[in-house]
C-alpha cells in the first residue's frame, strides 16, 4: 500500500529529538482536503497544543484550493482540531505540561481515503547537538561517496 506524503516538517528531525510518535486524524474543510491533496500544505513552524481535552494544530498553513471560490472569511492559518483517542490526549497533555517537551507535527499523508497527521513528542536539541547531527550527516555523505567511487 502506497502512502503519498502531502506535507513534511523537515526541520522537526533537525531541531528536536523525537521520542514517541502518534498517528492522528485531522479535521479539515472540503476545500482544505483538496488543497492538501494538491500538496499545498505547509507544516513549517507549526506545533500542537492540548486544551480542554482536545488537541489543536497551530500555525499550519493550508492555502485555498481555488482562491476565487473561497469564502471571504476563510483563514488559511486557522487552528485545526487533531483527532486522537482520549488516552493519547491524556498522555500528550501530561508530557506537554513538562516544559522541556513539545508536540510537533512530522508529516501529513494519506492512509486509504483518510488524511492522517504524524505527530511526535519532541525534546528540543541544543546547538551542539545540532552541530553533531550536521557532522554525522557530512561523514555519512563522504562514506557513501567513497563507496560509490569503487
Amino acid at each position: 500500500m502506497d502512502m503519498p506524503i502531502y506535507a513534511e516538517n523537515r526541520k522537526a528531525r533537525f531541531n528536536y529529538d523525537l521520542l514517541e510518535k502518534y498517528e492522528a486524524g485531522i479535521e479539515l474543510l472540503g476545500m482544505e482536503v483538496k488543497s492538501v491533496r494538491g500538496g499545498r500544505m505547509s507544516l513549517e513552524g507549526s506545533f500542537i497544543i492540548v486544551r480542554g481535552g482536545e488537541a489543536f494544530l497551530i500555525n499550519s498553513n493550508i492555502p485555498p484550493y481555488q482562491p476565487n471560490n473561497t469564502p471571504q472569511d476563510y483563514d488559511p492559518m486557522r487552528n485545526r482540531k487533531i483527532l486522537l483517542t482520549k488516552k493519547e490526549i491524556a498522555v500528550l497533555a501530561g508530557n506537554e505540561s513538562n516544559k522541556s517537551l513539545t508536540i510537533i507535527p512530522i508529516s501529513v499523508y494519506n492512509k486509504g481515503r483518510k488524511i492522517k497527521l504524524e505527530v511526535a513528542l519532541g525534546k528540543g536539541k541544543k546547538k551542539y547537538d545540532k552541530r553533531e547531527s550536521i557532522k554525522k550527516r557530512e561523514t555519512d555523505r563522504e562514506v557513501r561517496r567513497e563507496w560509490k567511487g569503487r
